[in-house]
């Protein structure tokens, strides 16, 4: 039997999912806000399919449920601009979605002995992938209910308070040389966490906090973005072609002072908060400007096993290197949640954002976006 902690927990998270687009109009419902997010009415269709998929379909050998949806709710089969128009009645989906998660909790509870036997089922593996794929997808629309909100004209808003630049706080702890553990443990790890493996790491200090907003306006106000040496030859490219000279989220009323969009709209932005909405490129750029560089994710993970590292899921934290293999990697439960993905063309990101549920907050979590995604919840950690 599943444990009664994992099956409450699976429980609020469903609610959650149907909760995201109870409030929403048909149009709300079916909107692609963002040409790299889905309208918020396919994750809870997807959620539900997934749950049916590796229940219904795998364990138990049953397809009656998944067949006719495999060609919408499977990504790869059904391009991002299709999805929303495909969509039945909200109405429809939430009543046929509301079934399939009471349904499926109950096969949850009382599996038979047979199906419990599947490799999935052991440890309870299957129950927490679940949970933890739901929160990856709660967090999606989180990011498309802030692109909502970007879309909004605030055209009156003032903020309360002005944020002032400041210089890069360069406040370190500084980590040994030496052999130190990285990667996950099963069963909650997914793939690309494991296997755990020893890491042979050379010294390095490690900033105790992100970059903060301020810091961030200082770059911007000493020309970081028309100031072509903090820029790699790709990301001064980037930044050629897309124009961009801000974060994502950062907008300025009529005396040019500087505000923050967020899903629920505009707001004052905190001086010492985290910097959030930039890409990988403007994270690169910008600890050049510092003088420092973004950590390798071994660095961060090390830093945060040490409990040295403060401010930590407040912004996904972008670091150097691309997201990889570890050796002895073995794709599990399926090839497609990270084995595409080892491309060289990705970036890992650690920490988790204000939006990322506890369910995958870790040291060993990789999340991982091409460089130059900016819808994202990321900022910067940098290395000096």
């Amino acid at each position: 039997m599943t444990s009664i902690e994992i099956l409450a927990r699976l429980r609020a998270i469903q609610g959650e999912l149907c909760a995201a687009i109870a409030g929403l109009d048909d149009e709300g419902y079916r909107a692609q806000l963002h040409q790299d997010l889905s309208p918020i009415g396919w994750h809870l269709g997807h959620c539900a399919f997934i749950e049916n998929y590796w229940l219904r379909e795998v364990v138990q050998g049953d397809n009656c449920l998944t067949k006719s949806l495999t060609h919408y709710y499977v990504p790869v089969y059904c391009p991002k601009r299709e999805r929303g128009p495909a969509l039945p009645r909200k109405e429809q989906l939430l009543a046929e979605v509301a079934k399939s998660q009471a349904d499926n909790l109950r096969l949850l509870f009382g599996m038979s002995t047979r199906a419990r036997a599947h490799p999935l089922m052991e440890n309870d593996y299957l129950a927490r992938f679940l949970v933890q794929h739901h929160c990856e997808h709660l967090e999606t629309i989180d990011m498309a209910r802030t692109q909502r909100a970007l879309n909004n004209e605030y055209a009156g808003f003032e903020p309360g308070k002005i944020l002032r630049s400041a210089p890069i706080n360069r406040a370190c702890q500084t980590v040994e040389a030496g052999h130190y553990w990285i990667g996950g443990e099963p069963p909650k790890a997914f793939d690309n966490e494991l296997p755990a493996h020893r890491f042979m790491s050379g010294e390095f200090n490690i900033a105790v906090r992100p970059v903060s907003n301020a810091e961030y306006l200082r770059f911007i106000e000493d020309d970081g973005y028309r100031t072509r040496r903090y820029w790699s030859d790709v990301g001064w490219h980037w930044l050629e072609r897309t124009g961009f000279s801000h974060p994502e989220h950062w907008r300025q009323d009529a005396r040019a002072s500087w505000f923050g969009i967020d899903a629920q709209g505009a707001h004052d932005l905190p001086p010492e908060d985290s910097i959030y909405g930039i890409s990988y490129f403007e994270a690169q750029a910008c600890a050049a400007w510092a003088n420092g560089r973004l950590p390798h994710e071994h660095e961060w993970e090390i830093a945060y096993r040490m409990d040295i590292l403060a401010r930590t899921g407040r912004v996904w934290e972008w670091c150097a290197n691309a997201f990889h293999p570890y050796a002895g990697f073995k794709p599990f439960p399926y090839d497609e949640y990270s084995l595409p993905w080892f491309d060289g063309a990705h970036h890992t990101l650690r920490g988790g954002s204000r939006c990322t549920r506890p369910d995958i907050r870790r040291a060993s979590f990789r999340n991982f976006y091409t460089p130059d995604k900016r819808h994202i919840f990321a900022g910067l950690r940098l290395v000096f």
